[in-house]
């Protein structure tokens, strides 16, 4: 999540697995945390939540309800971390579960010059 590059590559294998929203709640979660002016951190707070946490949302991110809630007593005044819990619930999913699924992908393979391995009873 550090180099912009493999941010770039792991956000185009979410979007092949329709989880594109997560890598994107977490990069705009990133972007409200530099943020110290309160009119501007109120605007994105407000945007972040009708992007991703809104029900009403095409690109809702799956958060359990005890971390809606938490949003919702933060939205009465926004701060930088008002999405903090939220930001660490989508980190952890795409740890466990997207992550692996990329690092195992034909995609990571050729970009990491791993070879794929070879399927049994195939010639070698």
């Amino acid at each position: 999540m550090k180099c912009s590059a493999g941010r770039k590559v792991f956000r185009d294998f979410l979007k092949c697995e329709y989880s594109e929203e997560n890598i994107l709640f977490w990069l705009a979660c990133e972007d409200l945390k530099k943020e110290s002016n309160p009119d501007v951190i109120e605007e994105k707070a407000r945007l972040i939540y009708e992007d991703y946490i809104s029900i009403l949302s095409p690109k809702e991110v799956s958060l359990d309800s005890r971390v809606r809630e938490i949003i919702n007593r933060n939205m009465v005044e926004p701060s930088p971390h008002t999405f903090d819990e939220a930001q660490l619930q989508i980190y952890t999913l795409m740890h466990r579960d997207s992550y692996p699924r990329f690092i195992n992908s034909q995609t990571y393979r050729k970009l990491a010059q791993i070879p794929s391995p070879t399927r049994k009873g195939s010639a070698a």
